[in-house]
């Protein structure tokens, strides 16, 4: 049984700068201690500005984009106004920006509802238009946002299923309408349980998690699994571990 693949459009730095990408190269390295690798070459986004260009220009061309000249504090103070939850765009360049200078590029969302089933969670719907609003596809600093490069470089390696964290279970219907607006067909999701510090947040280093022991890849991929819900293997090698994790996943887990 051969070693389990990633096939994640796109992990790399969202910057052309050098510390963001020693910081994506150390990720990918950290993948590989622990028996991970990619089906496909990885795509480095800041190699990407032609393909997300021809996506946002296919946009465009259909009406699904405009330009916006909000800042983050106009964003809030009028949604603020309006009563509507934070962080929701309200619309406000919809029809225009009057003059003002473009700072970022929205894509526009539909009305209704959004609907989709995860593998793990269930069903999960959302009103994009009214509990997200039209969201950034080009940031006012230039870069591309998440949202459009993470689908452009899914569709172009052909993902089929997609399985993250669960914090990333209400970005998936904006993602599936950014997706049929390109024109592909969205892949299954599936979204696991985060680890979380005592005080219920994310492990993240601005959290002060500690990283990964990379002395210790076997005993990593051991807590991973158990968080899981599964029992501990006591592998003794990577690849011991994952020829006997592997058929129990699927037996859980199998793709429908």
């Amino acid at each position: 049984m051969r070693a389990p693949t990633t096939a994640s459009g796109s992990f790399a730095s969202r910057t052309s700068t050098r510390p963001g990408t020693f910081r994506a190269q150390a990720n990918t390295s950290s993948l590989a201690r622990l028996g991970l690798a990619s089906d496909e070459p990885v795509l480095w986004q800041h190699d990407r500005h032609e393909a997300y260009q021809a996506a946002l220009d296919r946009l465009i061309a259909q009406g699904r984009v405009y330009g916006c000249a909000c800042s983050r504090k106009e964003v809030a103070l009028r949604a603020a106004e309006l009563g509507l939850p934070a962080g929701v765009y309200p619309g406000t360049c919809r029809l225009g920006t009057h003059g003002r200078p473009v700072r970022a590029m929205r894509f526009l969302t539909t009305s209704g509802t959004t609907t989709f089933t995860d593998r793990l969670c269930g069903d999960f719907t959302q009103d994009v238009e009214h509990e997200v609003g039209d969201f950034v596809l080009k940031r006012a600093d230039g870069l591309w946002a998440y949202q459009l490069a993470a689908i452009v470089d899914d569709i172009h390696q052909g993902v089929t299923d997609v399985v993250r964290g669960a914090d990333l279970l209400d970005n998936t219907p904006r993602q599936i309408q950014l997706i049929e607006a390109l024109g592909a067909q969205a892949p299954c999701y599936m979204h696991l349980p985060l680890v979380l510090n005592p005080e219920g947040q994310k492990l993240s280093k601005q959290q002060g998690a500690t990283p990964l022991d990379e002395d210790d890849p076997l005993g990593e991929l051991e807590r991973a699994w158990m968080h899981l819900g599964f029992d501990r293997l006591g592998a003794d090698s990577i690849h011991a571990f994952w020829d006997a994790a592997l058929p129990l996943w699927k037996s859980r887990h199998a793709v429908p």
